[in-house]
C-alpha cells in the first residue's frame, strides 16, 4: 500500500487516497481465480481445468478485478489509516476510482476522524461529600418489607375487600359496548393498591364482596400503549370470586433467626443497618463521582461530528435490544408496546448518547494529558474479576481476550483510572 494523500477537507472530515500496487494486486487475482475456476466451463476443457488466460480472453481480465479488490481493500484501508495517524469514528465512504493490472488500484477514503478534545480545569474541582445517615425509620421499613416477603395469604370471608387485599376477580372489558382483545381474565389475582390495573380500576374494588358483581369504570390514559384504546372510556364486568390478606410475621427473635444468620433481632437490626449504610455510601461515592466527571466535562470544549453520535445511538439501540431480548421481548414489540417509532426512539436516546462520548473523549485527554496508562497489572487483576463473575480460569480468559478486543480492555481501564485520578484531586 501507497498512502497517496492525507487531506483534512474540514473539521473532523479527511480525505484518503492510497494505492495497492499491481504486484500485490496480481497476487489477490491469482488467489480468486484458483478459487472460482473450480465452477467455471469452458468449451474444450474439463471444468476447473482452463487456464486462467483462456478464461479471461473467454469472459473478459476485469472478471475477478471485484473480488481481488474485495480481497485487499480491508487490510489496505486499516494500513492507510495507521500510516496518515488518524483514528476513525465512522464507516469511510470509499470509491475505488482507477484500476488496471498494470497499476492495481488507486482508492478515495472520506473518513470521519475523532474531534480535538480541548480539557478545561479538572484538577481541584469541588465535589461536596454527603452525609451518611440510616434513621430508625429507613430499617424499619427495610424490615417491614421482609415482613412482606415472608407474609401468609389468609382467606378472608366475612368481610368486603379493602386496600392491600388480593382478591381474585373474573374480568371483561368493553369499549362502546364491545369486547376488546386482552381485556378479559379468569380468577385473576390482583393486590389492591397495587397501581398494576388502569388508574381507578382497584380503588373502586374497595367495599365489594365474595361473589359480588360490578361495573367499573375507568378511562385509558392518552399514552396507552395500544392505539384502539388510547383514550377511551371502558366499562369492566368484574366479579369478586376470593378474597385474602396478608397476615405479616411477629417482629421478634424467633423472626430474625428465620430470615437470617441471626439469633435475635436486635442483631438483625443492626445488621440492617450496616447494609444499607455501606449501600448508601456506595449511592454517595458514585454520585460524587459523577459530579465530578460531569465538571470536568463541563469545563472541556468539542465539536462532536454527527456520525460519531449515530454510531453511538445503533450501539445503545443495539445494547437495549439485548437486554429486551433476555425478556423474550423483540425490539418491534417494544416500539408497539411503548407506541414508538424507531425514529422517536432514537432521537430520543441522543442527548444521553452525547453525553457518553463527551464523558469518554474528556477522560482519553485527561488520561493522555497525565500520562495515565493500564499496565499489564491492571489487565491481570481486571482479568481476575472478570473470571470471577463468569467463573471461568483467568488462563482461559486471557487467552480469548487478546488483539483488538485486549486494547479496548487496556483504554477502559486507562479511562477508570483517570476517574480515580480526578476524585483523587478533587476538593
Amino acid at each position: 500500500m501507497e498512502l497517496l494523500k492525507n487531506d483534512k477537507v474540514e473539521e473532523n472530515i479527511v480525505e484518503l487516497e492510497f494505492k495497492v500496487p499491481a504486484d500485490e494486486f496480481e497476487t489477490a487475482i491469482s488467489k480468486v481465480f484458483r478459487k472460482a475456476n473450480a465452477d467455471i466451463t469452458v468449451p474444450g476443457f474439463r471444468k476447473g481445468k482452463a487456464p486462467r488466460s483462456v478464461v479471461e480472453k473467454m469472459y473478459g481480465a476485469e472478471m475477478f478485478f471485484n473480488d481481488a479488490i474485495d480481497e485487499l481493500l480491508p487490510q489496505a484501508y486499516e494500513d492507510a489509516v495507521k500510516e496518515a495517524g488518524l483514528k476513525v469514528v465512522a464507516r469511510p465512504e470509499i470509491e475505488v476510482t482507477e484500476v488496471s493490472k498494470e497499476d492495481g488500484f488507486t482508492v478515495k477514503a472520506k473518513l470521519t476522524t475523532y474531534p480535538v478534545v480541548t480539557i478545561g480545569e479538572y484538577k481541584g474541582l469541588k465535589a461536596e461529600k454527603k452525609a451518611i445517615e440510616v434513621t430508625d425509620e429507613v430499617i424499619a421499613g427495610e424490615l417491614e418489607n421482609m415482613q412482606n416477603r415472608n407474609a401468609r395469604l389468609v382467606s378472608v370471608d366475612d368481610r368486603a375487600a379493602q386496600n392491600g387485599d388480593i382478591a381474585n376477580i373474573d374480568f371483561e372489558g368493553f369499549v362502546d359496548g364491545v369486547a376488546f382483545e386482552g381485556g378479559k381474565g379468569e380468577n385473576y389475582p390482583l393486590t389492591i393498591g397495587s397501581h398494576s390495573f388502569i388508574d381507578n380500576f382497584e380503588e373502586q374494588l374497595i367495599g365489594m364482596n365474595i361473589g359480588e358483581e360490578k361495573e367499573i369504570n375507568v378511562t385509558f390514559p392518552e399514552e396507552y400503549h395500544a392505539p384502539d384504546l388510547a383514550g377511551k372510556d371502558a366499562v369492566f364486568t368484574v366479579t369478586v370470586k376470593a378474597i385474602k390478606e396478608k397476615e405479616l410475621p411477629e417482629l421478634d427473635d424467633e423472626f430474625a433467626a428465620e430470615v437470617s444468620e441471626f439469633e435475635t433481632l436486635e442483631d438483625y437490626k443492626a445488621d440492617i443497618k450496616e447494609k444499607i449504610r455501606d449501600r448508601k455510601k456506595e449511592a454517595a461515592n458514585t454520585e460524587r463521582e459523577n459530579k465530578i466527571v460531569d465538571a470536568a466535562v463541563e469545563a472541556a470544549t468539542m465539536d462532536i461530528p454527527e456520525a460519531m453520535i449515530e454510531e453511538q445511538v445503533q450501539q445503545m439501540t443495539d445494547e437495549f435490544a439485548q437486554r429486551l431480548s433476555y425478556q423474550g421481548l423483540s425490539m418491534e414489540q417494544y416500539l408497539m408496546f411503548s407506541g414508538m417509532d424507531a425514529q422517536k426512539f432514537a432521537d430520543d436516546l441522543k442527548p444521553q448518547a452525547v453525553k457518553r462520548i463527551e464523558t469518554r473523549l474528556v477522560l482519553e485527554a485527561i488520561a493522555k494529558a497525565e500520562d495515565i496508562t493500564a499496565s499489564e497489572e491492571d489487565f491481570k487483576a481486571e482479568l481476575e474479576k472478570m473470571a470471577g463473575m463468569y467463573q471461568m480460569e483467568t488462563e482461559q480468559l486471557e487467552k480469548i481476550i487478546q488483539g483488538a478486543q485486549k486494547d479496548q480492555m487496556m483504554d477502559d481501564i486507562a479511562v477508570q483510572k483517570a476517574v480515580d485520578f480526578l476524585v483523587g484531586e478533587a476538593k
